[in-house]
């Protein structure tokens, strides 16, 4: 990893196309023709005297069928809070039963190639990031961005949850994945991304050699006459170019050691975002961890204050 002296100076060279918002309004008119048809199925073996937990799966996108974990609090009388948990690169959905007991109706979500959405679709790990890199219209993230997108849309179905009331967070892609629904569903309350993924994606490439990122340059090494479709490709995909739609309160935390998701990237998506109430938490001296095990409890409590009043 090349490590700027000063991350927080070192900007983007991430360029928004003109036909940016036009390119996602079609997406998203596209993934509107398709009902969620969504089930809810309870898993008796994974919930507990305190929180029931199902097994949800709607479609998306391309009529995939999407899943993920769905827990309520047993004992409940008025309209819950939420909280999304969107999942890493390589890492799983979370079952976050934990958060159900202390008052959330919580998700964790699975887009398409993860455990129980890869049925239709699985370029695998590694493999998703590259997967038709060269054609935005094909690119795999598409489908990926839009199945963490219709997580929200079936929270907002749900009359157990307040919809005024939804927060999501989550770390590296899960970080790059909160970005993306708070930017896209202005009705979120409240967000916390930590060490953000897929940001400044054609800087970060350059400023790491360390997987996931190290796919594109693996690719580009293979097939060198593709870079600059692969750099359009990435403009209309990059969170840098999302942030400016983010309006809520958001709390984003890197660490300025990061060899995955470069300190300068996590410097530029935050300059980037629109919210008038945003908080950068850099912690020297550690990595993609992002310090997130003492963190965690800062975003707890951010969520409980504007989660539950």
């Amino acid at each position: 990893m090349t490590l700027t002296k000063d991350p927080a100076s070192y900007g983007t060279t991430v360029v928004k196309p003109v036909d940016f918002d036009e390119f996602w309004a079609e997406v998203l008119a596209q993934a509107a023709q398709i009902p969620l048809n969504a089930t809810l199925t309870p898993v008796p073996l994974r919930s507990t005297p305190e929180v029931e937990v199902f097994e949800v799966h709607y479609d998306s996108l391309d009529h995939v069928r999407i899943a993920g974990w769905y827990c309520l609090p047993r004992q409940r009388t008025k309209p819950l809070p939420v909280q999304v948990f969107y999942p890493g690169y390589i890492s799983e959905p979370a079952l976050p039963k934990g958060p159900a007991t202390q008052g959330y109706a919580t998700f964790g979500a699975a887009p398409r190639g993860k455990l129980r959405s890869n049925a239709q679709f699985n370029p695998g790990y590694p493999g998703l990031l590259t997967h038709n890199i060269i054609d935005r219209h094909t690119y795999a993230y598409k489908g990926f961005y839009v199945d963490a997108w219709r997580v929200i849309d079936f929270l907002q179905t749900r009359p157990e949850i307040d919809a005024s009331r939804i927060g999501v967070r989550g770390g590296s892609q899960g970080g790059a994945l909160t970005l993306l629904a708070a930017a896209m569903h202005p009705d979120i309350a409240v967000a916390a991304a930590g060490a953000p993924y897929l940001a400044g994606v054609i800087d970060a490439i350059q400023l790491t050699n360390s997987q996931p990122y190290q796919e594109i340059n693996d690719y580009l090494r293979f097939y060198p006459a593709s870079k600059a479709a692969v750099e359009q490709t990435w403009s209309y995909y990059d969170c840098i170019n999302f942030a400016p739609k983010i309006q809520c309160p958001i709390l984003i935390n890197i660490g300025l050691n990061d060899d995955v998701c470069p300190p300068e990237t996590g410097y530029a998506v935050f300059n980037a975002i629109g919210s008038a109430e945003k908080k950068l938490y850099a912690y020297p001296g550690y990595g993609h961890d992002a310090n997130g095990y003492a963190h965690e409890a800062v975003v707890d409590a951010f969520f409980r204050e504007k989660l539950q009043p």
